[in-house]
This record gives structure tokens, C-alpha cells and sequence, in this order.
């Protein structure tokens, strides 16, 4: 439900109901949703689905505010997000927004965008988002992991070097 992995605990026409937890509510925007708010939902992948896409866990990482809207043949969202989540964030790298599996346009320390085409624009939430509105923001998986490895090889006493990149295998 925007970008959150929850389980329907009860389903009943149009109607579902969700069991959230505090962390959840406290890391995403699902707390200020109201009764009939529209939302991104997206079944999980089972296996032996074709994968179409980056890897979108359900894992929240934050939120980001809508800053400016750019309209033209597509549209240029831009947001403003804490440090640490643009550091997990690159120019044509990935990113979902309230669930929705997305392309980075540009990055900078406290800001990032991305461009939206029409059929994401009349098929999401995306397209009704007011300037000032926030979203759920999952950087990309594969991004975090590199970025704990290369903590670990320039931890405290001693940066990552050449000679730590030969000893781990890069030649």
C-alpha cells in the first residue's frame, strides 16, 4: 500500500483491511491517510514472475516533499528529501515513490526528481500529487548494499585504498 509491504488481514469487496505496526506508521505516510484516499496497490511478485522492473522491496527508507512540477510531454516531479536518502540515490538509478517503480533524473544533496510519462501519470497516485505533498521513498536495494560494503572497507583505521580493493578481489 504506497510503497508499504503490508498484508490484508481482511478483504471484503473494495474494502481491505491492514494490520500496521508504530515503525511503520512512524517511517511512512499511511497515517495521514483518509477513509476513500486513493492509493498505489501492487501484489507481490511470486516466484517465477518476470521481473520488468528494479527490485522494490515494501521497505520504506522515508519520505519525500513534492517541491515543483515541471508539465510538458512528460512531467518532472521534484522533491526535497533528507541527506540520508539522496546519498542512496544516483542519476538514472531507481527508486519507488509510493510504491511506484520510478527513474531518477537528477540527484543532489537534498533534492532528486524524476519524470513521469502518461500512463504512470493516469494509473498511479503520482499525477494527483500537490506541490507540498509527501511520499514514501524505497532507494534501491542493490544501491544499500554496496554502499554498507564500501562503509565496512573504509571503516575507522584505515580508507578504502587500492590495496584493500586488490585483497577483496578487484584487480
Amino acid at each position: 500500500v504506497n510503497g508499504a509491504c503490508l498484508t490484508a488481514c481482511a478483504i471484503e469487496g473494495a474494502a481491505a483491511e491492514f494490520d500496521v505496526v508504530s515503525e511503520t506508521l512512524a517511517r511512512t505516510t499511511l497515517g495521514e491517510l483518509g477513509v476513500g484516499a486513493g492509493v498505489n496497490l501492487e501484489r507481490s511478485l511470486r516466484a517465477g514472475d518476470a521481473l520488468d522492473g528494479h527490485i522494490v522491496q515494501g521497505h520504506v527508507d522515508g519520505q519525500a516533499e513534492l517541491r515543483a512540477v515541471r508539465r510538458g510531454g512528460q512531467w518532472v516531479l521534484e522533491f526535497a528529501a533528507p541527506r540520508d536518502l539522496t546519498a542512496q540515490m544516483v542519476p538514472k538509478g531507481s527508486v519507488a515513490l509510493d510504491g511506484v517503480s520510478l527513474t531518477l533524473v537528477d540527484v543532489t544533496d537534498e533534492r532528486f526528481s524524476v519524470a513521469l510519462i502518461p500512463t504512470t501519470l493516469a494509473e498511479t497516485t503520482l499525477g494527483r500529487l500537490k506541490v507540498g505533498g509527501r511520499v514514501n521513498v524505497e532507494t534501491d536495494v542493490i544501491g544499500k548494499y554496496v554502499l554498507k560494503c564500501l562503509g565496512r572497507l573504509g571503516a575507522p583505521g584505515g580508507g578504502l585504498t587500492l590495496e584493500k580493493l586488490r585483497q577483496a578481489g578487484f584487480d
